[in-house]
């Protein structure tokens, strides 16, 4: 049976990219994603049949990778970071319970970018917390806005995805606001852009000023919690061991 795909890339180079995530692009007759990401794993799709793609086409991408599947061809669909987290699992899997399609599916896992920003930040993700995506294209921003609402009052530490876009440069100065209510402003705020990638750059401000930094759609914004503290050049988010044992 022909299976499709839905690989997660990680950052996209060949340290954090999974054996499973290589194999799977290997053995597809058809590799589809965004062009910009397609870039990032030129080196393991060489001679293969690639089909890129705009950032905005994900459901034209799913149908015809899922057609290409039913025709008897083995098709993977990348996703930068996890497919799962974000990325087109989520489309596809909608389509194929909408028109109850029986295909042959396996996710293959990332590095999402929590992670990736995460290990460069320190460990600010070492206690609860949560990620919230600042993209209203699909989600309302009531929703998105009730959301950090409830990331602030529950004092989770909060991974801000897709926090700026070229059209949409608001809403993050609105989250700041709103953590501002629950947190102090000299609470610790990681910015990480192109983690793991050509111009990574790592950041820690506060929440008063981390808006002062340069801030896009491939940069990860992480807002700690009460308890989150700077050391060195790392943030660390503690997990209260020093309650139960003596450090």
């Amino acid at each position: 049976m022909s299976t499709l795909y839905l690989v997660g890339i990680g950052p996209g180079n060949r340290g954090e990219i999974t054996e499973d995530a290589i194999k799977s692009l290997e053995d597809s007759d058809i590799i589809m994603g965004y062009a910009k990401y397609i870039e990032l794993i030129e080196k393991f799709i060489e001679n293969r049949n690639v089909v890129p793609g705009s950032v905005t086409d994900e459901m034209e991408r799913a149908n015809r990778a899922i057609n290409y599947v039913m025709q008897g061809k083995n098709v993977s669909i990348i996703s930068s970071g996890d497919s799962g987290i974000y990325g087109m699992a989520g489309i596809v899997f909608e389509i194929l319970a909408a028109h109850k399609y029986d295909i042959d599916v396996k996710i293959i896992p990332g590095i999402t970018a929590l992670n990736s920003a995460g290990s460069l930040l320190g460990v600010p993700f070492m206690n609860d917390f949560c990620s919230i995506s600042l993209s209203d294209r699909l989600t309302p921003v009531d929703i998105i806005i009730k959301r950090i609402h409830a990331a602030g009052s529950g004092d989770f530490v909060t991974a801000l995805y897709n926090p700026v876009s070229s059209r949409r440069t608001e809403l993050i100065k609105k989250a700041r606001e709103i953590m501002l209510e629950y947190r102090d402003k000299s609470t610790p705020v990681g910015i990480v852009k192109n983690a793991y990638r050509d111009g990574q750059k790592v950041e820690i401000s506060t929440l008063e000023n981390f808006l002062n930094f340069n801030i896009d759609m491939f940069t990860l914004v992480v807002i700690g919690n009460s308890s989150t503290y700077v050391y060195g050049k790392y943030m660390i988010t503690p997990r209260n061991y020093n309650k139960k044992y003596d450090i």
